[in-house]
């Protein structure tokens, strides 16, 4: 593999085509799509604060590197990447790209890893909104999101270890699985199919609505009023619930609801159960 250690780079495509290379120690100053169209690519110690600079490359690694607020849109159309160590302030860095890993980095972005799949973040901190719009086949592990609009329309993933602090997250998603976590925002989950909570904590007003086979199993919810709207819901929570309104079918279980409001005359409530302090309720 031949290195490139200590360059400068700059202008439009200084680095096209280029394969089998390590790239450390470099600078890429302002210009446009300094690695592109290439193959086997390893940098460390790099920062880049031109735009564009990695589009349509393949097994690409970077390390220890830096991407400063003019770097925007790094990373597209490119697969098998390996990202560890970074740090990110560059927005919509990711985009219609697949196999990525990311690994111990803290990124400050806005709409990134748009239409992406088979993504695998890890132990890594997110700032920014509309995070994953379109992904597929995400698994997240020991991870901090702060920023709205996050994991809409994802389809296939698990989430575990993390604190997920978004306003209208996980809308219209798919096959998601969420385990040992902390969701807190307003409108959680709203139009999801087949999401499901396993330990988590959930804060935030009006969460889990227009939602079809929702299931929390050992769930906390706090602040949560109004939940549950129009959702088919079997949920299980550990503490008292401040509010839920109008579910379509299932099984609620709770230590208490503050306050439970059935008043769509158009649905037919012997389809839901409530189960509270070992009362049951059938309507």
């Amino acid at each position: 593999m031949r290195l490139i250690e200590k360059g400068t780079f700059e202008g439009e495509r200084p680095l096209f085509k280029i394969s089998d290379v390590q790239i450390k120690d470099s600078e890429f100053l302002p210009g446009e799509s300094a690695i592109k169209e290439s193959r086997n690519v390893q940098v460390s110690h790099c920062s880049f604060s031109g735009k564009y600079p990695f589009w349509h490359n393949k097994d690409l690694e970077i390390q220890d590197s830096y991407f400063s607020e003019g770097s925007r849109a790094a990373i597209w159309y490119t697969s098998e990447v390996i990202m560890n160590n970074c740090k990110v302030d560059a927005p919509k860095i990711f985009r219609d790209a697949r196999n990525i890993t990311i690994h111990k980095t803290i990124m400050d972005t806005n709409e990134t890893l748009w239409d992406c799949s088979n993504v695998n973040i890890f132990d890594s901190e997110f700032k920014g909104n509309y995070l994953l719009l379109h992904g597929s086949n995400i698994e997240i592990n020991n991870f901090r999101l702060d920023g709205d609009y996050s994991f809409q329309h994802v389809k296939q993933g698990v989430i575990r270890n993390s604190e997920i602090i978004s306003k209208d997250a996980f809308w219209n998603t798919e096959n998601i699985t969420v385990y040992d976590s902390v969701l807190e925002g307003e409108y959680l989950g709203w139009y999801s199919k087949n999401l499901r909570l396993v330990n988590c904590k959930i804060i935030g007003t009006q969460p889990l609505c227009y939602a079809k086979n929702l299931i929390l199993e050992n769930c906390e919810m706090v602040d949560t009023d109004l939940s549950f709207e129009y959702s088919t819901v079997h949920a299980e929570i550990i503490n008292t619930v401040d509010s839920v309104k109008n579910p379509i079918s299932g099984i609620i279980k709770a230590e208490g609801i503050k306050e439970l409001i059935l008043d769509d005359p158009e649905l037919n409530f012997s389809n839901i159960q409530i189960i509270t302090n070992a009362k049951i309720e059938s309507f």
